[in-house]
């Protein structure tokens, strides 16, 4: 499933919801913004864990995206994605939120024009797409007015 909108209409709140509805039945859901997700993948190229971290996350039923295209992904963050993606194609259910129009999405990957197509062309590929629109719940709030309240008399006082 794939959520797109302007900031604040609820993609991120309607993927936890899916989430928290997969959890109630038993599923196992892993929530993770894009960034966190490269930085983990990052980390574990660094230490040589790469290919296992991968094939972990590729296991797990649920997987939820927040944020994508929020900051783009530079090598070999990009190619890290795009194997995980590639290695979820069809196996397990993933859910990603973006701010981004998907006319947009290959902006994610400024460095590969070619790793974005088949990245998103597996993402895309039966997925619901869902648009979200509208004003941002988190518009701030106006202040409540006063009542009015009623006329106030004058009365004039005299001295005694």
């Amino acid at each position: 499933m794939l959520i797109v909108g302007p900031c604040g209409t609820g993609k991120s709140h309607l993927a936890q919801a899916l989430g928290h509805c997969a959890v109630r039945q038993g599923v196992d859901v892993l929530f993770t913004t894009q960034a966190q997700l490269c930085a983990s993948l990052t980390t574990a190229r660094a230490v040589g864990t790469v290919e296992r971290k991968i094939a972990t996350l590729a296991r797990i039923p649920l997987l939820i995206i927040d944020d994508f295209g929020l900051k783009p992904m530079r090598p070999p963050a990009d190619e890290d994605f795009h194997d995980l993606i590639a290695e979820r194609y069809e196996q397990a259910a993933t859910i990603v939120t973006s701010n981004l129009d998907f006319t947009e999405w290959d902006q994610a990957f400024p460095a590969n024009r070619l790793l974005a197509a088949a990245t998103l062309d597996r993402l895309r590929h039966n997925a619901y797409c869902l648009t979200l629109d509208g004003d941002s719940y988190r518009s701030p709030k106006l202040a409540p007015t006063a009542p009015k309240s009623a006329p106030v008399k004058q009365v004039k006082s005299t001295p005694l």
